[in-house]
């Protein structure tokens, strides 16, 4: 039978924060629905039953009875030895709990998932032979499970209380995950230990009471008779007990090493992480053909409008997510995720406008004339002109990335999850290297340049570095065109030549869509305040990448963060596509 939930009790000044207070009482909503489950499991009586039952003093064997149980059981009163026993391991539980915040704080290793212990500990398996069976089953699991939603409301509401105890531990999120990874081992360890201690100690009370003074008798009479013997014992004794010391220490060390590696890193096969973000990357590439072919699918419209984002993902973000997701996952069983993923992130908006409007058409006419000497009449043809108004058939072509990073943040993760989410970002899930030179992913300090002072008296190219240079350490989001979502690198550039001040108004264009409105010109004529074109950064045809050419080598770009860097390098240069001018 699932064993009744633990209640935690908290100091009128610990529930002065608001905080505290509302996760404790959480914590008491969780651990009532949780009793009454427990409960009401415990007063079914069947005729035939398969069941666990714990009394006060310990656990009964589970037990296949057939016909009714004779539940009633003789009760002796402790001895005082059994009471004290039993008192003290139950003082044991809040000890051990509070005494997590002091040992964890600062050396947090040798930490386990505490869903998985949860589960070890709580966990109460029943065999059934027969569907009769069933409903039981249901009802245990129910218990169970409110009984794990209970502890888990209780590490929350200690966490919380840790929180305002000090208010300046967890400066960032591994340091946060690690603290209540710690809270979590040692309350499942301190439940844990609860429930067999106060078995083992009522037990054992008793009979070392009674046997105490033969004992200390006996030993009194060696330890006279045998001085150096136990002189040559207690020398050994210490020795052996240093070295044992060391070895738990490493072999602590190690577990915790392991486990912290663990949390902080993307678990599955390489070939199964680079897999799936190719897959992705394929529903993008045929998202990207979709829209390079809409003027032949629908086709008959006058004029087509494009308003597209950018089409492309971190992949680290989306390795990220699979991991807290799945762990170890394979390519074949994140597929449909995928495809959730990829359409929470894009929207494709195809929508039709029509004007009415006016042209000027030239038009035939006729006029008659009779010669008033001869009679004669003759007829001419004249052209003239009028306004006339027909319409005119738009499609507009919208697309919205609205980031990947985003739909992660939306989907449901738990607080915990979403902790992990962050520090497997944080650590490139200690596989920095995975997704090769892709500038997009790994996010690193912005690089500053001193532009020379005779560049900045062109007013023009002043105006674009005074607007771009406000978002230097921006990061990298895709989709992102504005300060209040940063940006992508056609988003950052189309933003500072809409808002320079030149009187530019370019609206929001991809990095092929700026390249459309200036005029290719040679590398050796660029200057200052030229746009500079890349070429298969990411899989796309055409320009996938911009930047802000400032002279001598260098560009303002939105890579991750937005930085100055050289153009110079092997890469870039690698990439290089050619240089435009914005038009007047």
């Amino acid at each position: 039978m699932a064993k009744k939930p633990t209640r935690l009790r908290f100091t009128e000044d610990d529930l002065a924060d608001s905080k505290v207070k509302k996760a404790a009482d959480r914590a008491d909503k969780a651990a009532d629905k949780a009793e009454k489950a427990v409960d009401k499991l415990a007063s079914k009586k069947k005729a035939t039953k398969l069941r666990q039952e714990t009394d006060a003093a310990g656990s009964r064997k589970a037990k296949l009875r057939f016909g009714k149980a004779d539940n009633s059981v003789a009760v002796d009163r402790p001895s005082s030895a059994k009471q004290l026993a039993t008192r003290g391991t139950a003082v044991t539980l809040t000890s051990k709990v509070h005494r997590a915040v002091s040992e964890y704080e600062d050396d947090n290793v040798g930490i386990q998932s505490a869903q998985e212990t949860t589960k070890a500990v709580e966990s109460t398996a029943y065999t059934v032979d027969h569907a009769i069976y069933s409903h039981k089953l249901k009802a245990h699991d129910k218990a169970d499970k409110l009984v794990q939603k209970s502890d888990k409301a209780n590490v929350d509401a200690l966490y919380e209380k840790f929180k305002k105890d000090n208010p300046d531990a967890g400066s960032n999120p591994f340091s946060r995950w690690r603290q209540k990874q710690a809270i979590k081992k040692e309350y499942a360890a301190a439940k844990a230990g609860n429930s067999t201690a106060k078995t083992t100690a009522a037990k054992g009370a008793e009979k070392a009471a009674q046997g105490a003074k033969t004992i200390a008798e006996r030993v009194t009479e060696f330890c006279t008779t045998h001085s150096k013997v136990i002189l040559l014992v207690l020398v050994a004794g210490l020795l052996f007990m240093v070295i044992s010391s060391m070895f738990s220490s490493c072999a602590a060390l190690f577990q915790g090493g392991t486990q912290v590696i663990l949390g902080t890193s993307f678990t599955a096969e390489d070939e199964d992480i680079i897999g799936a973000d190719n897959d992705y990357k394929a529903l993008e590439a045929a998202l990207r053909n979709q829209i390079n072919n809409i003027e032949r699918t629908h086709s008959g419209y006058d004029e087509y409008r494009y308003d597209l984002d950018e089409i492309n993902h971190n992949p680290y973000e989306l390795a990220a997510y699979l991991t807290v997701k799945f762990e170890d996952y394979t390519r074949e069983e994140v597929q449909s995720t995928l495809r959730w993923l990829f359409d929470q992130q894009y929207e494709l908006i195809l929508t039709e406008e029509v004007e009415i409007r006016t042209r000027t058409e030239t038009r035939t006419g006729t006029s008659t004339s009779t010669d008033p000497e001869t009679g004669e009449t003759t007829t001419e043809e004249y052209e003239y002109e009028v306004e006339v108004e027909y319409e005119y058939y738009i499609l507009n072509v919208k697309l919205v990335n609205k980031g990947l990073n985003r739909v992660i943040g939306s989907s449901g993760l738990t607080e915990d999850e979403m902790e992990r989410y962050r520090i497997l970002l944080q650590t490139s899930g200690n596989r920095p290297d995975i997704f090769g030179d892709d500038i997009y992913a790994v996010t690193g300090e912005y690089t500053d340049y001193d532009i020379p002072g005779e560049a900045l008296t062109d007013t023009r190219f002043a105006n674009m570095i005074r607007e771009a240079e406000k978002y230097l350490g921006y990061p990298y989001v895709w989709g992102g065109s504005s300060p209040s979502t940063s940006f992508d690198c056609s988003g950052f550039v189309s933003w500072v030549i809409n808002n320079c001040g030149n009187g530019w108004s370019v609206g929001r264009l991809t990095a092929n869509g700026l390249m459309g409105v200036c005029d290719i010109i040679p590398r050796s004529s660029a200057k200052p305040g030229d746009l500079i074109f890349f070429q298969g950064t990411y899989d796309t045809s055409g320009a996938s990448h911009v930047g802000i050419y400032v002279g001598n080598g260098m560009m303002i770009h939105c890579g991750n963060p937005i930085s100055y860097a050289s153009i110079e390098t092997s890469y870039w240069q690698q990439h290089f596509y050619c240089f435009g001018r914005i038009r007047n």
